[in-house]
């Protein structure tokens, strides 16, 4: 049976728009399979590299089939004041038109997917005025990841806000998707059902991931060309410069690394990428390490391809012990490479494929060490991981396998 589905989600991207893309692919897999989907959005997200222009009040927009709605919200800055004044309008907006969303549309499934847990007020009325399937989706735990990686102190009146909320989505779902595999215990600590708990990592549209096939520019392919005649082998890194990518003890690794003979190629952009780029001339790697500004998604397939082993990084804190997911992660399966991983989590993809290194985050004597196992791995070994890399993603990830199990597990009626 078709059905009618409304997905909130604040950070909503495109490929057009930039992250976050699940949204995107999750919604157009359910639009080919015959459905009709709706996605409440932001304005303004500090995760994408374009946001939507001309938004005065509300703006509708179909992509590839999928129906946008983007809210318009403040921009702002950081984690401050302006992000949270950034929620609230947004809130307010759904709220403000939840009488006309009742009275125009007749949505079967309402999605609150917001990383934050208040969407799901909003969302819970709708549900109940339609007679609609209510999932309570979870990308982070809020506000567990405000009080590990922030330090608010759990009486700060944010901090209560964001408990009263997730206590509210857990115990009024109908299904409540978490993209963290080991999360299920601390969700039924906070009024959760356990038959409710369905776990749908990222994942990765093959068919798309294979089309895309555009080169890098001449300019970033000279660079990147240049820096593998003077060292003969490249490791990469595409994606966002944060402090959660624990990136400066990547560049502290490589001028402690006593094997010269390779490069490091860093494509993206972020608040850290300054620093890093001063800490690597302080270091004197300017011969080793260069950075690119950031690339479309339609040409990170033959970015990586560019490289001979691919690295991700995180940093150490005890929130990462409920699992991780990271689209990243699965783009450089796909390209076939070894991984270096620094990580410390519950769960690690790397080792579950077999397709790559994991060694303990933020570690300079850790990360030297995965540097020189990748670096004496002999070219049969390297694609032997590539290889497994691209069979794992394929066999646990594939968006169309993802998404398919999604709408099933929400519609089937349960016991």
């Amino acid at each position: 049976m078709a059905e009618n589905i409304l997905l909130i989600n604040h950070y909503a991207g495109s490929p057009t728009h930039g992250m976050e893309f699940r949204p995107f692919y999750f919604s157009r897999e359910w639009q080919r399979e015959g459905h009709e989907v709706h996605v409440f959005a932001a304005s303004f997200s500090h995760l994408r590299s374009h946001n939507p222009a001309g938004v005065t009040w509300v703006r509708k927009e179909v992509l590839d089939g999928v129906h946008y709605h983007w809210f318009r919200t403040p921009t702002y800055r950081g984690n401050g004041l302006g992000r949270i004044l950034n929620m609230g309008v947004f809130l307010l907006w759904l709220i403000a038109g939840l009488p006309v969303f009742i009275w125009k549309y007749r949505f079967s499934v309402v999605i609150a997917s917001s990383t934050y847990p208040l969407d799901m007020v909003p969302a819970w009325i709708l549900a109940r005025l339609h007679k609609a399937k209510l999932v309570f989706e979870v990308h982070d735990l809020w506000p567990l990841s405000p009080l590990e990686l922030g330090r608010y102190s759990r009486l700060h009146p944010f901090i209560l806000l964001m408990q009263w909320g997730e206590n509210f989505a857990y115990s009024h779902c109908d299904t409540c998707v978490s993209l963290l595999p080991k999360a299920m215990n601390h969700m039924l600590e906070h009024g959760l059902q356990r038959r409710k708990f369905l776990y749908i990592p990222n994942g990765i549209d093959l068919a798309e991931w294979e089309s895309l096939q555009e080169e890098l520019g001449t300019e970033q392919v000279e660079a990147i060309e240049d820096l593998r005649a003077r060292v003969g082998f490249l490791l990469g890194y595409v994606g966002s410069h944060g402090l959660a990518n624990a990136l400066d003890t990547l560049v502290e690794a490589i001028a402690a690394c006593q094997t010269q003979s390779f490069g490091v190629v860093m494509i993206g952009s972020g608040p850290a990428k300054p620093g890093l780029m001063q800490k690597a001339a302080d270091l004197g790697l300017g011969d080793r390490i260069i950075f690119l500004p950031p690339i479309p998604k339609r040409q990170v397939p033959q970015a990586l391809a560019r490289m001979d082993a691919l690295y991700i990084g995180w940093q150490r804190t005890p929130l990462y012990r409920f699992g991780i997911s990271p689209n990243k992660l699965f783009d450089y399966m796909m390209a076939g490479k070894p991984i270096l991983h620094a990580i410390e989590a519950g769960n690690d993809p790397v080792v579950e494929a077999a397709c790559g290194i994991s060694v303990a985050p933020e570690s300079t004597s850790a990360l030297i060490e995965g540097l020189e196992f990748i670096l004496h791995l002999s070219p049969e070994a390297r694609a032997s991981m590539g290889d497994k890399g691209r069979e794992y993603v394929r066999e646990k990830h594939q968006i169309s396998h993802l998404a398919g199990k999604m709408i099933h597990q929400i519609t089937s009626p349960r016991p």
